[in-house]
């Protein structure tokens, strides 16, 4: 399952942002916002959902899993733990 981007486009359209300025916002390197942008790999999920806040975007508005030739969303479900039961 490719998966495909809009980074790019994302930073042209906010100021024309470097790699570099990205890549200091969601804390890594120039490189792997690189790769990631070119779809060289899949950015791990807390990087994914760090590049969307600096867009302020939703993660699956940035990124987009290809499944058989059609667009399939990444699904991320969290079930948060109240502590023990009483």
């Amino acid at each position: 399952m490719p998966l495909f981007n809009n980074i790019r486009e994302l930073r042209f359209n906010n100021g024309e942002m470097t790699q570099k300025a990205l890549a200091d916002q969601v804390g890594v390197s120039r490189q792997t916002i690189n790769g990631i942008e070119n779809n060289k790999h899949a950015p791990p999920i807390d990087v994914a959902i760090r590049i969307a806040d600096v867009f302020r975007q939703a993660v699956d508005d940035v990124f987009v899993y290809e499944y058989d030739g059609k667009p399939d969303f990444l699904i991320v479900s969290v079930t948060l733990d109240d502590g023990p039961d009483r």
